[in-house]
């Protein structure tokens, strides 16, 4: 169900973000700074975070607002998918993360790969661009987008990172229990259509 409460206050932090950047009267750069003290009020009605955790986290950036990105690296060996163990919540996602500055999404993806289950990778295609909006994905104040890529294992062993507890490949039919934030179960699954079908279209929210 699309929750109205986070779009409105996701919206709202966006405008204010823009309005703090590009205005140079005192007194709308005063109006935008309390559309943003708006956004994080409503944040914190529907969400168990403290008002200073909560600016620091989402009403904290400068500049132009944009969606924030997310790179998946997918991994395939003997027809069973890569998954790593986070610290975090001690579910199971694809390797991954936010994509860093000064990194291509291929650079991001290998060095995810590498950092999180110990794996050395090169990358072979872009598989799906996703707009969390469109799935199931937990409440965020982020609107983010997700880009999960193709990548095929080259050299290094298993091993677990500082965000990981574990690295272990499954089949189709028994996946784990997923950490959803960052990925979900159709998406991971839907990874294995491109292992049936190789030259399947790259997909595009």
């Amino acid at each position: 169900m699309k929750l109205k409460w986070l779009e409105w206050a996701k919206q709202i932090q966006s405008i204010s973000q823009i309005g703090l950047a590009y205005s140079k009267d005192v007194y709308d750069l005063e109006r935008f700074e309390q559309l943003r003290t708006l956004s994080i009020e409503i944040m914190q009605e529907y969400v168990d975070v403290e008002t200073e955790q909560l600016r620091t986290l989402f009403a904290s950036e400068t500049g132009y607002a944009t969606p924030k990105v997310d790179v998946r690296g997918v991994v395939f060996k003997e027809n069973k998918i890569l998954l790593v163990r986070e610290r975090m919540d001690g579910a199971w996602s694809l390797p991954g993360g936010w994509a860093d500055i000064g990194l291509s999404p291929r650079e991001v993806a290998i060095k995810e790969i590498r950092e999180e289950s110990g794996y050395e990778a090169e990358v072979i295609r872009l598989l799906g661009v996703y707009d969390t909006k469109f799935h199931d994905h937990p409440p965020s104040p982020f609107h983010v987008y997700k880009f999960f890529i193709l990548c095929e294992i080259v050299a290094g062993q298993a091993q677990e990172g500082v965000e990981t507890l574990e690295v272990a490949f499954f089949g189709i039919d028994e996946l784990p229990t997923l950490s959803t934030e960052r990925n979900t179960e159709k998406q991971v699954k839907m990874m294995f259509n491109y292992l049936k079908d190789p030259n399947r279209d790259v997909f595009c929210d």
